[in-house]
């Protein structure tokens, strides 16, 4: 058997985990064991509740005003440890958090096989997304098995001379954890959710990325201040990010807004069932971008750029910035044009079919298969453990 290390933190990378950790664990052939860092804590254990997912080693590092050198250090030396005990034949890390860049690192110390789910994605600025695109860089070059959502990210990884043996395009894994959760008469666990009128037209609205931190996100409050003043036929709801970098801002420029609800973070459920039912999405979120197309719901990117301009090019997306009047001017424009709308909302979805999880498993047993086959060495015992103890 295969022993397969799945490793996340934060609440984005436990839903798109959530499906891969499922096939993984059906496999005969796959020893699947998972290891959770807490990044964040409770917004991460309402995934591992709905999903059924019980950690194998839990690390639980969270702690109030924790900073980036925090966060690394410690999920890098308790990885280390979880690692060096179950030494497994493959670690699996998502995307671009920092529990990402401390695993791919933790994976490369100790000689270990590195499989990266959503490679290849860049902005090729390294300040946008911060941290994230240098985190998604630095698994990128440690990583050994590389699943690219798409044929873009494919030539993105090509770009910086990756094998093409050793890349794998699957679809998104946001899309397959997608399936099913929306149903027609869903209740929602977030009460104020249940009372709104959704045959007006609702905005979901959610901001919380570093880069947005302080005046950029003022700008975002204050375009939404101003599209709920000028289209009061529009709702917009914000599910708010309990970050001391996000919270107060938003309280303060949004709050006891008529036409707008600031709500609590919500579970996977009510998130795709409040964007299915809903108008436009604006966002800085990367799982948002796309989801939100699975839903056939226009999303404005809160961001100057994008790591995944195949929703542009789709037509799915819009990407609007981060400053007040180009965000209200977006927004304004799908709220005005009817036609636009209809386009973006009839685009056809880039990002997966729903079954991204079954082909990165198929691209994990083709990898040991063929490195068994060929010959290679076993990297836990042979030449990547010679590194390490020359280290």
């Amino acid at each position: 058997m295969i022993r397969v290390l799945s490793v996340f933190g934060t609440r984005p990378e436990a839903i798109k985990m959530a499906p891969l950790v499922r096939v993984l664990a059906d496999s005969p052939l796959i020893d699947s064991k998972v290891v959770v860092t807490a990044q964040h804590r409770e917004m991460l254990d309402s995934v591992l509740t709905i999903f059924g997912i019980l950690p194998d080693f839990d690390l639980d590092i969270m702690s109030a005003g924790q900073d980036l050198a925090e966060i690394t250090t410690k999920a890098l030396n308790g990885l280390m440890g979880v690692i060096e005990r179950l030494r497994p034949d493959l670690v699996l890390v998502h995307g671009d958090t920092t529990t990402t860049l401390a695993a791919s690192l933790a994976a490369y110390y100790s000689g270990v096989c590195l499989g990266h789910v959503e490679a290849g994605l860049r902005t090729h600025d390294k300040y946008a997304p911060f941290p994230e695109e240098i985190n998604r860089r630095v698994a990128g070059v440690c990583a050994d098995l590389h699943f690219a959502p798409t044929e873009a990210a494919r030539a993105n990884l090509l770009a910086e001379n990756v094998d093409p043996k050793a890349i794998f395009v699957t679809g998104n894994t946001s899309i397959d954890a997608a399936a099913g959760l929306v149903r027609p008469n869903y209740k929602f666990k977030e009460q104020a959710l249940n009372s709104l009128d959704f045959s007006r037209r609702i905005l979901t609205l959610t901001a919380h990325r570093r880069e947005n931190h302080g005046q950029p996100l003022r700008e975002i409050c204050r375009a939404a201040l101003r599209i709920g003043s000028d289209f009061p036929d529009a709702e917009i709801v914000y599910p708010v990010h309990p970050s001391p970098a996000v919270s107060p801002t938003v309280h303060e420029i949004l709050g006891k807004k008529s036409g707008i609800h600031l709500v609590n973070p919500l579970d996977i459920e009510d998130m795709h069932n409040l964007m299915a039912r809903s108008h436009l999405v604006l966002t800085d979120s990367g799982g948002l971008q796309e989801e939100a197309p699975h839903h056939n719901v226009p999303v404005v990117v809160l961001r100057r750029v994008t790591e995944r301009p195949e929703g542009v090019e789709a037509g799915c997306l819009v990407v609007a910035g981060n400053g007040e009047q180009s965000v209200y001017k977006a927004v304004a424009e799908l709220l005005t044009d009817s036609e636009l709308h209809a386009r973006m909302s009839k685009a056809e979805n880039p990002f997966g079919d729903g079954f991204a999880s079954q082909r990165i498993l198929s691209g994990i047993m083709q990898y040991f298969v063929g490195a068994t086959a060929l010959g290679r060495p076993n990297k836990k015992e042979g030449f990547n453990r010679g590194l390490v103890q020359r280290g």
